[in-house]
């Protein structure tokens, strides 16, 4: 049920009479009177907003934040991250890992009495089967972090050893085990296709909650495993994931008190300045700080135009980096500097090239360049690809348009669906320039560098599909990838940022986190660095 703005104000009457008609058309389960959220200082019905619903809900297999956002729940990492804990990291099923002086291997010792939600227990064999089987092959990022993984040795149920052909920074593996990490059990996997094992839907963990049922376009349900080895959590009953696509539907479902929290301003932003001042309601903007999102415009290399620096550098220029933070994001967001954001101070460089809003130089960058204006005003043609998975993309693809108009260049903005889009973008190479929501996960080896880095196959999302190939980034990368000291690594990295700046390979133009909208009743919200996608383990209700 969507809420147009265009059929005038909402009461707060017809938001209740709109919100009770959602309710009834997803037939949630009954909670009982024992479990109900109003009675119990502890437990309750926790009922989410999601915007989409995954095919594959495995994130041993897709590391995406659509996929950890439910399966984060169920599934766990060897550790997550952590605002406190000792190298940003919160022990989950590891307790402790180890780099050897040679960079050659990694010791983890294992949390004692995790039984998984068959009642099997959890040993190091389902830690090596998963980084052997899966994430080293299969996953989307553990193929880069894992590339030199070659062995696994478990000298006991609680011990693993990963071994590495090539030295392999510990720096990495720390700044990786959030996001590539999730164990997933031998026991149900082996023996099997993996790709289209069921369990890939109806997930077995060892998290705090269970995975109990699915009704696609409705929700998902998740309910409290009392086995779960943290005592005294989870503190919820359950947690229910209402599926509404319409970001406009999750702020009236808010409203209404149908659902409880929004996450992943799956409220728009335009709405936030309105619902803070609701009663009841707390926007939050912390939570995300290990999920910095990156708008940049992807550049195809094959295009003779694009392939020309000048050509690169008028692009960047032409953009008002102010205009779309305030406009397009409506402040929350920041203008981005280059490839690594301002809020991964352990890597971030500030010492690059910038690109000031100017028409003018833009313009006299493309007259040098040789491409003169012809009598219509135009300079040449190019096909614009806008991705559609936020509001705030599409919108970027509008204005890059307009931007490109005033500096001569007639772009042709295409919109899809995310999996056409993708496929025009990543595999068919249908593009001049996209519009494309990129994330920093930490560290620039696991999910950065592939942006720029030459020889990804095709097919391969949010990775260089342009054709740019530069033989002394792809060597500072490769470096990267097997310097142990800490500040040689880093230092690596200031000469890969500097690169990206100057060569443009793609224009960094803004990165921004999330805002989570959440009843007042619902607390130890936002408490780490990735709270959307960890475990909500201690999250609660007031009773």
């Amino acid at each position: 049920m969507a809420f147009a703005p265009s059929a005038g104000p909402l009461s707060r009457r017809t938001l209740l009479q709109a919100g009770s008609a959602l309710l009834a058309s997803t037939a949630l389960p009954t909670l009982t009177r024992a479990q109900s959220a109003t009675d119990a200082p502890a437990g309750g019905r926790l009922i989410v907003a999601a915007d989409s619903e995954p095919k594959n809900l495995n994130p041993a297999i897709v590391a995406s934040n659509g996929v950890f956002f439910i399966a984060s729940k169920v599934i766990e990492p060897l550790a997550e991250a952590s605002f406190d804990g000792k190298d940003g990291l919160s022990p989950r099923l590891a307790t402790s890992w180890e780099g050897s002086a040679d960079g050659k291997s990694v010791t983890f010792k294992l949390r004692e009495g995790v039984k998984w939600h068959d009642g099997k227990p959890f040993t190091s064999s389902d830690v090596a089967y998963s980084a052997l089987a899966i994430w080293k092959p299969l996953q989307n990022l553990g193929r880069l972090v894992f590339a030199n993984l070659e062995a696994i040795d478990t000298p006991d149920d609680l011990t693993a050893i990963f071994r590495f052909s090539k030295p392999t920074p510990l720096q990495l593996i720390r700044n990786a085990l959030p996001v590539v990490s999730s164990v997933v059990p031998r026991h149900i996997y082996e023996g099997t296709e993996i790709a289209t094992n069921p369990a890939n839907v109806n997930l077995v963990g060892t998290g705090p909650f269970k995975f109990t049922e699915y009704k696609p376009g409705e929700y998902y349900r998740l309910t409290k495993n009392e086995d779960y080895w943290q005592k005294g959590e989870p503190k919820l009953d359950e947690v229910i994931f209402r599926v509404l696509p319409d970001r406009a539907g999750a702020a009236a479902a808010l409203e209404a008190e149908e659902i409880q929290l929004a996450a992943f301003s799956a409220v728009p932003l335009t709405d936030l300045d309105r619902i803070s001042k609701e009663k009841g309601l707390k926007v939050i903007s912390k939570g995300y700080e290990g999920l910095t999102y990156q708008l940049v415009v992807e550049i195809n290399h094959r295009r003779k135009e694009l392939a020309d620096l000048k050509v690169r550098q008028a692009i960047a220029h032409a953009i008002d980096r102010k205009f779309v933070v305030d406009t397009v994001f409506l402040g929350y967001a920041a203008a981005s500097t280059g490839p690594v954001p301002k809020n991964a101070p352990e890597f971030y460089d500030s010492n690059v090239p910038t690109y000031a809003f100017d028409t003018a130089k833009a313009n006299a960058l493309l007259d040098e360049a040789g491409y003169k204006k012809g009598s219509d005003g135009k300079r040449f043609k190019l096909k614009l690809r806008a991705a559609p998975y936020f509001n705030e993309t599409k919108q970027f693809g509008d204005y890059l348009r307009q931007a490109l108009v005033a500096i001569g260049i007639d772009a042709e903005l295409v919109n899809a669906d995310s999996a056409a889009h993708q496929k025009a973008v990543y595999t068919d190479h249908d593009f001049d320039l996209a519009v494309e929501p990129t994330v920093f996960r930490g560290d620039p080896a696991i999910s950065t560098t592939i942006l720029v880095q030459s020889g990804i196959p095709a097919g391969v999302p949010f990775s260089n599909q342009g054709g740019y190939a530069n033989k002394d980034l792809d060597g500072i990368i490769a470096k990267a990838s097997e310097t142990i000291d800490t500040q040689a690594r880093t230092e690596l990295y200031n000469q890969f940022q500097t690169i990206v700046a100057t060569d443009l390979p793609l224009i960094n133009v803004a990165e921004w986190g999330f805002i989570t909208v959440a009843r007042d009743s619902v607390i130890n919200v936002s408490n780490n660095p990735r709270w959307a996608v960890s475990n909500w383990a201690d999250t609660a209700l007031k009773s």
